[in-house]
């Protein structure tokens, strides 16, 4: 199998500091503050990037069972909203909640909700984060 990397360099205090986060391959690269990841400033966060990888994996996966039963997805789009909390520890993600839509010709909304359960389940970042609450919001067949 194979192994990625990113990399983060922050500089100065919690507060008034600054970084950078990017991927191993350079193809994504963004700013981070104090305030994109607590309040609303303009920059990333951790927690876009979890949500990116969560849906992007989801998606994937789902194509892969969709597929390996005899199914040809047009498209599925899947977005993932990473809820950022506290506890006496101190901050924590408390809830990952995925919204997907997908158009898979011949498909019945039974079957599709099944593979839908099984890819949340199973894609590898769902297993990386199984310690977080993870809900499926929505899941619609469209088409």
């Amino acid at each position: 199998m194979t192994t990625r990397t990113a990399n983060a360099i922050w500089q100065g205090t919690l507060k008034d500091g600054n970084g950078v986060m990017k991927v191993g391959s350079g193809l994504i690269e963004g700013p981070f503050t104090f305030a994109s990841r607590f309040e609303t400033g303009e920059g990333t966060n951790p927690e876009e990037l979890i949500g990116a990888a969560q849906a992007g994996c989801f998606s994937m996966f789902l194509s892969a069972l969709l597929s390996n039963n005899g199914y040809t997805p047009d498209t599925i789009s899947t977005t993932a909203a990473v809820t950022l909390g506290s506890d006496d520890t101190g901050p924590l993600i408390t809830l990952i909640e995925l919204e997907t839509e997908a158009v898979v010709p011949g498909l019945s909304e039974e079957e599709f909700q099944e593979l839908v359960a099984t890819a949340k389940a199973n894609c590898p970042i769902s297993r990386a984060l199984a310690a977080t609450e993870s809900v499926m919001k929505s899941a619609v067949l469209k088409g």
